[in-house]
């Protein structure tokens, strides 16, 4: 609509400039052409003035000179009277249409001022006049090129001016008037209004010092019948009168109108065209929308699954397939989401990412060199003997946050929690560098968080201790259990021996196996408590327990281990 609306004002501006100048034009040469004719029309009749007083006065031509002035009226009709003077300045013949004529010496005209104006300029135009208040009059007098020709004054009626203005044809309605400077109407296309014998001078005064005060230049006034119109106006410059030719402004600027019509038409159909477009484009998304919206509600509700079928071949198409391709991303998120879910129940959160977006092979079934750590609370079956189930939560809550914690700091695997017991892997599925020795840090964090508990519960009078072992050999690692609980785990001898030594050690002691000993006794201070007959093997197995860094490796008795943080 803008555009259009730029386009209708320019043009309309462009359409007005060239009309007005085009309208300057015509009433220019309209007003000049009306001058120019009334100018001929007072020449001629001078012309023909200066004839009769070509020769000088003699004796005894009175007769003669009647004759000639009869013979004048009968050429010009515009000429009413004539009067012929003397040089003395006494008229010695009259003849008129209107009156008697009259022959021999007369009045004394020697003062009259058509007759000092005529000897002092040789023509002489006197003010317009009414005679009887209808129709208006015209004095001229012309002098003869000699002063014994005389002076020949004449009455002239100015009514015959009408079809010179009258002629004159502007536009339809358009006209073209003279005034005098005092605004008398001279001549009109309406001869009512000049036989009107002045009436209504101040509307023509009004509209002649309007007009000319433009200089030639056309202006939008007031015409004489109080309409707008556009005038410029002329001087004939012999009489000193002023011709105004003038056009109604509806019929000057009707091009215009018309144009600022058409635009407006074509502005109309232009907006309800566009209302149309509007409701057919809006009807036309609303189903979409409302598949957008129902889409949105129904995967905000979790049905990932749901997809949206737009065929508009425009943007909401567009929008439907990016919705489409944005549901599928959001399930295989929250499928990843809910793996890495699961894996973090038994691995670090940093080592479940890694399983997650690493190789999916690291869950299956496969032979690994493992680190197997087991702990359990030592008094534990006699603490839940006696003390309040919601008691034994909080314990175990305790308990479960503190290994998990260290478990997860260490990215080791935590396969399990069985009551008071625990079992984390190292090395497995993710493998790692010196499993051995992570194992034994983590085991030795592990006891420290547990003890720093433990201490709490005996000053809270539940004597509790806890007590680790920790095995390193090969065994089978990966998932086991079917498809709606799945276990990471690990099956070995390693295990089993992890396990064992976990049964033999006391409270705050950790207990090695020889193949862990040998991996970090370069590291880690362990001492020897000696062989121990393990339930399910054959042979005694020496047992090791870490001691305080910097003690040298030796055998201890029970309570001379130290925990090492």
């Amino acid at each position: 609509m803008v555009p259009l609306l730029l386009g209708s004002a320019t043009e309309a501006w462009f359409a007005f400039r060239d009309n007005r100048f085009d309208l300057d034009e015509l009433l220019r040469v309209e007003a000049r052409s009306a001058a120019d004719r009334i100018q001929a029309f007072t020449d001629g009749i001078r012309d023909q003035l200066g004839w009769v007083v070509q020769f000088p006065w003699t004796q005894g031509e009175d007769d003669r000179r009647r004759i000639d002035g009869l013979r004048l009226l009968q050429q010009v009709p515009a000429i009413v009277s004539l009067s012929l003077i003397d040089p003395t300045g006494t008229e010695r013949v009259f003849v008129s249409r209107v009156s008697m004529n009259r022959t021999g010496p007369g009045a004394d005209m020697s003062a009259d001022p058509a007759v000092v104006g005529a000897r002092a300029n040789g023509v002489w135009y006197g003010p317009v006049h009414y005679r009887r208040d209808s129709e208006p009059y015209m004095r001229i007098a012309v002098a003869g090129n000699r002063a014994a020709a005389g002076v020949v004054v004449a009455d002239i009626n100015l009514k015959l001016i009408w079809d010179i203005i009258a002629a004159i044809k502007i536009g339809d309605t358009g006209h073209a008037l003279v005034v005098d400077d005092s605004g008398r109407l001279i001549a009109h296309p309406d001869i009512s209004l000049v036989l009107r014998s002045g009436a209504g001078a101040a509307d023509f005064n009004r509209l002649e010092s309007e007009v000319s005060a433009a200089n030639g230049s056309a202006v939008t006034t007031t015409g004489e019948d109080g309409t707008p119109v556009v005038a410029l106006s002329v001087r004939a410059p012999n009489v000193g009168w002023t011709v105004i030719a003038q056009q109604p402004v509806l019929e000057a600027f009707e091009s215009i109108r018309a144009a600022l019509w058409r635009s407006l038409i074509l502005i109309g159909l232009g907006i309800v065209f566009a209302l149309v477009l509007a409701y057919w484009r809006a009807c036309r998304m609303w189903g979409p929308i409302r598949q957008l919206e129902a889409g949105v509600e129904r995967i905000g509700m979790g049905q990932l699954d749901h997809r949206i079928t737009i065929q508009s071949r425009d943007e909401l198409e567009q929008l439907a397939v990016r919705f489409n391709q944005m549901a599928e991303e959001l399930a295989v998120s929250q499928q990843k989401s809910e793996r890495i879910n699961r894996l973090k129940q038994f691995l670090a959160p940093q080592v479940a990412e890694l399983v997650e977006h690493s190789d999916q092979g690291l869950l299956d079934a496969q032979r690994r060199e493992v680190v197997a750590i087991f702990g359990d609370l030592r008094g534990f079956t006699a603490f839940t003997a006696r003390a309040e189930p919601d008691a034994i939560l909080a314990v175990l809550r305790q308990y479960y946050e503190a290994i998990g914690t260290v478990t997860a700091r260490h990215e080791a695997t935590l396969i399990r929690f069985a009551g008071d017991g625990v079992m984390v892997l190292v090395n497995a599925p993710v493998a790692c560098q010196n499993p051995a020795q992570r194992g034994v840090r983590l085991a030795i964090d592990m006891q420290a968080a547990v003890q720093s508990l433990a201490g709490a519960w005996n000053a809270a009078g539940c004597a509790m201790g806890f007590g680790v072992g920790i095995a390193m050999g090969p065994a089978t690692v990966g998932t086991l259990g079917w498809h709606e609980r799945l276990d990471y785990t690990a099956i070995g001898n390693v295990v089993n021996l992890a396990s064992r030594l976990c049964d033999l050690a006391d409270d705050a002691q950790i207990l090695v196996d020889p193949v862990v000993t040998e991996h970090v006794r370069d590291s880690i201070a362990l001492a020897s408590i000696g062989e121990r007959t393990i339930k399910g093997y054959d042979h005694a197995l020496e047992v090791f327990a870490v001691v305080r860094t910097g003690v040298p490796m030796r055998r201890h008795t029970s309570p001379e281990l130290d925990l090492v943080s």
